[in-house]
């Protein structure tokens, strides 16, 4: 795969972008149109530069049969946006000469060294293969092992039992085993569980004081219900990645493929780390040549993503060609998104990190809802003049 490179430096700072105050209250208002069309039932939206918040503000209900109201430090499931987070700790280890992503799996999980292609011959599968979703692994363990995982560690011989779909390079399939992998892989060469890693290595040094994936029973209540949409109606819709455990309950892996809940604020913190090359506040989690290879395009013109225009960085989406609900952003803007409805973007030329916090489960596409569009169009509309970072 041929790695290409987008030509603007990238923790250079030149200047900050500018915004119009008007515009900028116009994200709330799209926001509660679509609460009054019954698309979603709240949302808390977060635009920010890399040295400040420019714009919080929560609308609509958290809980729309307790009348609650949503609120700046309301907490969503973030699903999927927990990828960016668990390739973090392996560049993270990276950094620190502990692995490399051009390693084999098997180096590290032994129970996935004899990994078998379509054609039954042994193939090699890369850490960077897991990082792009290009490893061919099957896509999930069945329900029942999820249910009964108790550990990371009780996955793996599961994935190993199935052969490679495809050979590892050749093609783009969304891979949930791939980084739970990742997440154990992180275990092992770190010596310490998946929580405790991003909790000493990432949230701590971040400040993010309310991401994790066991909520305590105050964050519980903070968490904003999720719905799904059923004629002009929402109606709850329950997180299928708890497999029915409680949200409390420690009985449950961490779930490195998207376990996390989190508030706005907290994993703004987390993309303005990103933006400003790996550092926030003093705070180095990454080297900014190992941001700049995370948001670098790996997997050449394969064609990846849920919308068109997409490509794949390590652990991140890259908008290679923007168009649709990504026309707005910069080419070379990166992020991910959630399962129901979350996304997070950061966008280097302009100098900004969109982020939509959402829970509604059944979008047609929840990387190209009606409510992703609108706040990113809102959000772009607002920058007077793009910073350059």
């Amino acid at each position: 795969m041929v790695a290409l490179v987008f030509a603007f430096p990238f923790h250079v700072k030149a200047e900050d972008p500018q915004f119009d105050s008007a515009k900028l209250v116009q994200i709330s208002t799209r926001m509660e149109q679509l609460i009054d069309s019954h698309e979603i039932a709240g949302t808390v939206t977060l635009v920010a530069t890399n040295d400040r918040i420019v714009q919080l503000d929560a609308v609509g209900k958290a809980d729309i049969e307790k009348d609650t109201q949503m609120r700046p430090d309301s907490i969503f499931w973030i699903a999927s946006m927990t990828k960016p987070i668990t390739a973090t700790a392996i560049l993270i280890l990276a950094d620190e000469g502990k692995l490399s992503i051009d390693d084999p799996v098997g180096k590290y999980l032994p129970e996935l060294a004899d990994l078998k292609g379509p054609d039954g011959k042994p193939a090699t599968v890369t850490l960077k293969n897991l990082l792009t979703h290009t490893s061919g692994m099957v896509g999930e363990a069945p329900n029942d092992v999820l249910h009964n995982a108790k550990a990371l560690a009780d996955l793996i011989p599961v994935y190993a039992t199935y052969p490679l779909r495809f050979e590892p390079g050749t093609k783009w399939e969304y891979c949930q085993s791939g980084i739970n992998s990742l997440g154990r892989i992180v275990e092992v060469v770190s010596g310490k569980s998946l929580p405790e890693f991003f909790q000493e290595r990432i949230f701590e040094p971040l400040e993010m004081k309310d991401t994790t994936f066991y909520p305590t029973e105050e964050q519980a209540r903070r968490i904003a219900m999720s719905y799904r949409k059923e004629g002009e109606r929402l109606v709850p819709a329950p997180n299928f990645l708890l497999q029915s455990h409680r949200v409390t309950s420690r009985d449950r892996y961490p779930a490195a493929n998207g376990g996390l809940y989190s508030t706005a604020g907290d994993y703004a913190r987390f993309c303005r780390m990103l933006l400003n090359g790996g550092t926030l506040d003093g705070h180095e989690i990454l080297k900014p040549q190992t941001v700049a290879q995370m948001r670098t395009i790996q997997t050449g013109e394969i064609k990846t993503g849920f919308t068109p225009g997409d490509a794949w960085g390590l652990g991140v989406c890259v908008v290679r060609q923007p168009q649709g609900v990504t026309a707005m952003l910069s080419p070379g803007t990166f992020g991910h998104g959630g399962a129901y409805g979350t996304q997070a973007w950061i966008d280097p030329v302009r100098g900004v990190v969109y982020l939509l916090m959402v829970q509604r489960a059944n979008f047609p596409n929840s990387d190209d809802s009606p409510a992703r569009k609108a706040f990113q169009q809102a959000a772009a509309d607002s920058i007077v003049s793009p910073g350059h970072t």
